[in-house]
């Protein structure tokens, strides 16, 4: 059993992807629904997903939560809140009371795309996010470079909360930086209460003429400072697709962790998307 722990689906007909801005992206510019999922994974061992929001819309996750009431992949949802609203959590309240509520395993903003590099420290979005904690869900940071000091500051502020560490944090693979990265990572690593994806990795190196050897330096200190049991696969898919398959993506990785322990592989591909995202995963579906 190996779960995806990060994925999106979107519809373009339903909304645009604001995001999406240059021609580069034009690859993606197109629908990916569960059909293209279930067709991506197949001949793959991944046998369930997390399904991760991609749009700063409150009417998004409503639409993920009841993808995954309807689609047996799908074990869970994180949705979107805008953290630093005082009102964040009256639509958390509303989330709670839909079809599929019980899919909503974490949420996550677009922390990286805001001007502010300090947006996950400041005073409400910690005040939010703690809440979140009380409540059982994690918080995915979404963070690049610039933005990991903050994430580290919001990690030490709400000790109870698990986050998740989306992508890495989105280190210079392309250029083969690996300071400051590296040592933010690794103070991130020495806190308890935060986990990270292995994802979204490829997106990040030379799309055309990337190599695995591109990547072994991140996911050396990554097993370094995390170890296994606090690391966690996903696939950034279809967003990837902008420099591999969704199967390249899975080999990518069984490459990277080929030394693992039959213990390790199972915390990495299996076991810490469990114990991050919840009981709940262990419970619907038939995860486990």
């Amino acid at each position: 059993m190996k779960i995806d722990s990060h994925h999106h689906i979107w519809d373009l007909s339903v909304r645009e992807q604001g995001w999406m801005v240059g021609d580069a992206l034009n690859p993606i510019r197109q629908n990916f629904l569960i059909s293209d999922l279930r067709a991506a994974i197949a001949g793959t061992d991944i046998k369930k997903t997390v399904l991760v929001q991609t749009v700063t819309n409150y009417d998004e996750t409503p639409e993920l939560l009841a993808l995954a009431e309807a689609e047996d992949v799908i074990v869970g949802v994180v949705g979107f809140l805008k953290i630093d609203a005082e009102d964040a959590l009256s639509h958390l309240d509303k989330y709670e009371n839909l079809p599929g509520a019980k899919y909503l395993v974490g949420i996550r903003d677009i922390a990286h795309d805001y001007p502010d590099p300090n947006y996950l420290s400041k005073p409400t979005v910690i005040k939010n996010i703690v809440e979140l904690g009380k409540r059982g869900y994690t918080y995915d940071l979404l963070t690049k470079v610039p933005q990991l000091r903050s994430g580290i500051d919001l990690v030490k502020s709400a000790p109870n909360v698990q986050f998740v560490m989306d992508h890495i944090s989105k280190p210079f693979i392309a250029e083969g930086v690996i300071e400051p990265w590296a040592s933010m990572m690794r103070e991130l690593a020495t806190l308890p209460n935060v986990v990270c994806k292995v994802s979204g990795m490829v997106t990040e190196a030379k799309w055309d003429s990337w190599k695995i050897e591109d990547f072994a330096p991140y996911v050396e200190i990554l097993l370094e400072a995390f170890t296994p049991s606090r690391l966690m696969f996903g696939t950034d898919w279809p967003v990837a697709l902008l420099a591999a398959s969704y199967r390249e993506v899975v080999t990518l990785a069984q490459a990277l962790t080929s030394n693992l322990s039959p213990t390790e592989s199972d915390q990495f591909w299996r076991g810490t998307a469990v114990r991050a995202y919840g009981h709940t995963l262990n419970e619907i579906k038939e995860i486990s």
